[in-house]
């Protein structure tokens, strides 16, 4: 198979294994009480079939090194923390249509391809703060996402279950499956984007600038269809693609395969892996585990990182300076991304590095209020994410893209919105374990929020 150029590396990552991670500090990593139950999950993981493709996986590294040129933007969202549980049809279908109403008003309003990336299907780990957590006297192993543990403070729930790795893979299967068939049936299909759920609009102070976006957009269509005489039928999809948090490596290991016709390994579990903030350190465990596999890989890039801290881990993860294969995605917080955000910029494009800047304002916006509740202010949010595009420009960079929690449902985890939602808002429907996302309204809100601050092409009537 001939290779695509833009994908097609210098040469391979040298003394690598999917499992030479082993020989390197790993952090945020469970503590397994019986290692031969965990072979035996080991072994069955890697019997199971494959989540993603490697061409799904190439095609989204092209995709991305569009996005490094301008030629698109990134929309990446989804939960905080999957749980088994909410593996439904109904949370898993408002998800993808609360993905597909935000690119429907980016793609609108900047006039550019949008490459969604779900952060779900696999997003079952997450990084913790201590290893334990203790209640009234009583120590247990912290929650680590279902597929490490259960959240109920017992000793049985809280025990780090190795089955929890079959299990995980065969919920992000079925999410996967349902994200594919709905689509495949037309769930996406532009020709009716107001057959979308928006129930909701009916009541939003957003309601009339949406409605004329989504006539607008059906206005367009048409009018391109009466030019070429026929349906425009490539609106009828779209493509989509899923990622998730490489934290749990004994689960990223045995997903790791080679496949015939392709030279190299690839992360068969997900399309777009991401390293964290708490396991970016260049000689540990996760940085050496994704230094050799093919698909582009995110790095989440905080406050504390220096500039020569940070090329060093570019160079270990993308030494042939490949055009859409490492995602940068920084997350300051809206107090220090004035200060932080402009020496890593200013190092990158002096390094001449062809990565793709996105921004998460949603991490470091998080707070814990006199109550214990974790919120984020969509203030906060909003400001990190407009001083985002005002520091790309004058740095003569490009952000292009946006990674964000959130959800399809009406939660309040999140205060102020369109709504103004305030602290005795948020236990009326409180539901995530772990940090507060977007609802529904508020998500659709920053779509058109970015849309403002880049300038739209086509106005709105």
């Amino acid at each position: 198979m001939k290779r695509d150029a833009t994908i097609a590396p210098v040469r391979m990552a040298e003394d690598w294994s999917p499992s030479s991670w082993r020989a390197r500090p790993a952090v945020q990593q469970p503590n397994y009480p019986d290692a031969a139950e965990l072979d035996d999950a080991l072994r069955q993981l890697g019997e199971l079939p494959p989540l993603v493709t490697s061409w799904e996986i190439l095609a989204l590294r092209g995709l991305l090194a569009d996005v490094a040129e301008g030629r698109r933007f990134l929309l990446q969202g989804g939960d905080c923390a999957e749980s088994f549980d909410d593996c439904t049809s109904p949370l898993i279908s408002n998800r993808l249509k609360v993905m597909l109403q935000m690119s429907l008003v980016l793609t609108h309003g900047l006039q550019l391809p949008v490459v969604r990336v779900g952060r779900f299907a696999g997003q079952y780990a997450k990084p913790r703060s201590a290893d334990t957590e203790t209640r009234d006297g009583v120590t247990l192993p912290c929650y680590r996402g279902d597929i490490v543990n259960a959240p109920a403070f017992t000793e049985q729930a809280r025990r780090p279950d190795p089955k929890r790795l079959i299990k995980g893979h065969a919920r992000s299967a079925m999410t996967m499956n349902f994200v594919r068939a709905l689509i495949d049936g037309g769930f996406a299909d532009l020709h009716h984007p107001e057959y979308w759920d928006l129930a909701w609009v009916e009541h939003s102070p957003l309601q009339l600038e949406y409605r004329r976006r989504v006539e607008a957009i059906g206005d367009s269509l048409r009018f391109m269809e009466t030019l070429a005489g026929r349906p425009v039928g490539e609106f009828q999809r779209v493509d989509f693609h899923t990622s998730h948090e490489a934290l749990l490596l004994h689960y990223e290991e045995p997903m790791t395969r080679q496949v015939p016709r392709q030279w190299g390994w690839f992360n068969m579990s997900t399309h777009f892996p991401w390293i964290g903030v708490r396991t970016a350190e260049l000689d540990g465990a996760h940085v050496e585990y994704c230094r050799g596999i093919r698909n582009p890989i995110g790095m989440k890039v905080g406050p504390s990182t220096k500039p020569d801290q940070l090329l060093r881990v570019i160079d270990v993860l993308d030494p042939d300076n490949e055009p859409g294969r490492l995602t940068l995605i920084h997350r300051m917080g809206a107090k220090h991304v004035a200060d932080a955000l402009p020496p890593l910029l200013a190092a990158v494009k002096a390094a001449g590095r062809k990565v793709v800047w996105c921004s998460d304002p949603m991490h470091g916006n998080t707070e814990a209020l006199g109550s214990g509740i974790k919120t984020r202010r969509f203030e906060n949010i909003r400001s990190e994410l407009e001083q985002a595009f005002d520091i790309h420009a004058a740095a003569g960079t490009r952000l292009g893209g946006v990674h964000l929690e959130l959800t399809g449902e009406n939660v309040t985890e999140c205060m102020g919105g369109a709504r103004d939602l305030t602290e005795s808002d948020l236990t009326r429907a409180y539901r995530s374990s772990v940090d507060p996302r977007l609802n529904y309204e508020q998500s659709l809100e920053l779509a058109m929020l970015i849309v403002r601050k880049r300038g739209a092409a086509t106005p709105i009537a």
